[in-house]
């Protein structure tokens, strides 16, 4: 529900009962919503089902806001403010997903990022019921995550320069060096 993996734990007639946990309640916008609320509702992925576009989990890093809208061709661009801490994560043509909804990034800015929607997905979603100032909830691209995982296992420091040349030899860190990386 907005992209949050919920338990379902009771159907009553065309409803449903989930649980949500402080911490649920504190990284999302689902303690914010109120009866006649519009929600955007996925069922999750079945194991064996197949996979049509971006990996979205359901486990929401934070919030992002809508900083503005604009139109482009018979499309909506959305300019989003991301946290801090999550903007490592938004890459260009890179996934995130919005109160559950997947799409591409169109672009990277200072302060988070651009998406289009397109006409479809703005009448299927809630997207666009959003205005400036309200909040979405962010899940960031999954494979970036794991990469970060996977290059930082075992090294809970950040890597000191020294330690690097170390690793690499000194010859190699001097070509990279030239060639301009840091």
């Amino acid at each position: 529900m907005n992209g949050v993996c919920l338990t379902v734990t009771k159907i009553e007639g065309d409803g449903f009962g989930a649980e949500a946990t402080g911490e649920t309640l504190r990284r999302t916008n689902l303690g914010e919503l109120r009866p006649g609320d519009w929600v955007n509702l996925e069922p999750a992925l079945r194991l064996g089902d197949r996979l049509g576009g971006h990996l979205v989990t359901g486990h929401i890093d934070g919030r992002c806001r809508l900083l503005k809208r604009g139109k482009q061709e018979n499309a909506v661009v959305l300019e989003v403010w991301v946290p801090p801490e999550f903007r490592k994560y938004i890459i260009n043509k890179g996934s995130v997903a919005l109160d559950g909804v997947s799409l591409t990034v169109a672009g990277k800015t200072a302060v988070g990022f651009r998406a289009v929607i397109i006409p479809h997905t703005g009448k299927v979603t809630t997207l666009l019921q959003r205005q400036p100032g309200d909040e979405f909830n962010l899940e960031t691209d999954y494979l970036v995550k794991c990469v970060e995982s996977l290059l930082t296992a075992g090294n809970p420091e950040p890597r000191r320069e020294e330690n690097v040349v170390q690793e690499i030899g000194p010859g190699l860190a001097e070509k990279l060096r030239s060639a301009g990386f840091e």
